[in-house]
């Protein structure tokens, strides 16, 4: 029963000392798995356990956009793709479609890897 707790404190701690960037791309990553999650269900036919994970998607997706700082120009891409990337998921969950649901995941990965891309050059500038 200890190792549960453990990982749940861990988990805690890592959320608690990650700098902005970091917590960023802990959403991506929780937006990449929960559409892996979603992508499978819908090949399984699953359809409760696709509705469930895509629901997940959105609201990391609605966090993003509702976070984005928009006295920065990029915020705007940001929140153009965003919205993109909600409107595909409603679709996915209403059509239960699969290929959406692919298209959904290609595209967060590719903001993941770029938002890795940034942080890394930033850490390398000393930015972060």
């Amino acid at each position: 029963m200890a190792l549960p707790n453990a990982y749940a404190q861990y988990q805690n701690n890592r959320v608690m000392t990650a700098s902005p960037a970091e917590l960023t791309l802990m959403l991506y990553e929780g937006a990449i798995k929960f559409g892996n999650i979603a992508e499978s269900a819908l090949e399984q036919k699953d359809i409760a356990k696709a509705h469930t994970n895509i629901t997940k998607v959105e609201k990391i997706i609605d966090y993003l956009r509702q976070t984005l700082d928009m006295k920065y120009p990029v915020a705007q891409d940001f929140d153009n793709i965003y919205e993109y990337l909600s409107r595909r998921l409603v679709e996915a969950n209403l059509k239960k479609d699969k290929a959406i649901m692919e298209e959904v995941n290609m595209h967060l990965r590719s903001v993941r890897d770029n938002w890795k891309e940034v942080m890394r050059i930033n850490r390398e500038k000393g930015a972060i």
